[in-house]
Formats: C-alpha cells, structure tokens, sequence
C-alpha cells in the first residue's frame, strides 16, 4: 500500500472535484480517497447572524461512481490509498489536466492505521476492536459519521 497526498494550489470548486475524483476512482489501484477542506456549513454557526442559512455556491451535490455526495467542504487537498505504485504516474496526468493553476504531489504517511485514545473514548473499546481498519482516521472525532463520510463501492474488474 502506498499513500499520495494531493494539494492542488487553490481550492477546487464542486465539479473540478467531482472530475477528480470520477477519474481517481476509475483506476484500478485507488482504494480510498480522503478529502481535506474549509468547511462549507449549513448555517451560520456564532456571531449575529446565528442559525441563519449559509447559501454557499460550492455545497452542492455531485456524483462519484454513481453515488450522490454532498459536498460539505471546499476541497483544498486529497489523501489516496493505493494498492501499489504502478498508476502514480496516471494520477499525475489528472493532475495536470484538471489543476492547470499548480499542484503537488507527495508520497508518504497520511492516514491512521490504529485506533488513538479519542477513538476509544468516542467509541468505547468494543467498538474499535470489531470495527473495520479502513474506517480508522475517516472521521474527524467531533463529527458525526453519517454526516462526514460516504462510501464509494468499487467496482470489480469486468463490470
């Protein structure tokens, strides 16, 4: 497994991150796409104007391999989980033809592989020691998880 971090030099609007990520998803050693931004909330959350409704332009619904995803944040980077090294090269050239305005691309450790101690105080041990390992690090810990995730079936060679 290999982990590439993404980090286009500006952040991307709603269908530049639909393409990327139909295209990610499209290649074969892609397993997980982990998406980093600025917070696109429904409503004004402090201040005099609380509660009002946020009419951001970029919350918007796009659609990833056939799954409707809300978009709740304004995509500034993109972690990836790869089964190996041999499509690198294809991510790249997605790169560069949808961020014409810069990117970089680092190899390295980006995602959590074992439970902290937050996990276990959010979710009690018997709960992360049943869980799935690919959950792990999906979550930002003061979110709740069917707002912050949605998963995206990968489909089997030859269909």
């Amino acid at each position: 497994m290999i982990e590439i971090e993404v980090f286009p030099h500006r952040f991307l609007k709603a269908t530049t991150t639909e393409k990327f990520l139909n295209s990610a998803y499209s290649l074969e050693t892609v397993q997980r796409v982990i998406m980093h931004g600025e917070s696109l909330p429904q409503k004004v959350n402090y201040g005099p104007a609380k509660g009002t409704p946020v009419n951001h332009s970029e919350r918007k619904l796009i659609n990833v391999q056939g799954v409707e995803v809300q978009l709740t944040l304004q995509v500034g980077r993109f972690w990836i989980l790869l089964d190996d090294e041999t499509e690198l090269s294809k991510i790249d050239e997605i790169c560069k033809e949808l961020f014409q305005y810069g990117y970089k691309v680092s190899e390295g450790r980006f995602i959590k592989d074992s439970p902290t101690v937050t996990d276990y105080m959010k979710y009690g041990e018997s709960f992360v020691n049943n869980i799935d390992k690919r959950m792990l690090g999906v979550t930002d810990p003061r979110s709740r998880f069917e707002n912050s995730v949605s998963l995206i079936p990968k489909s089997e060679k030859g269909e």
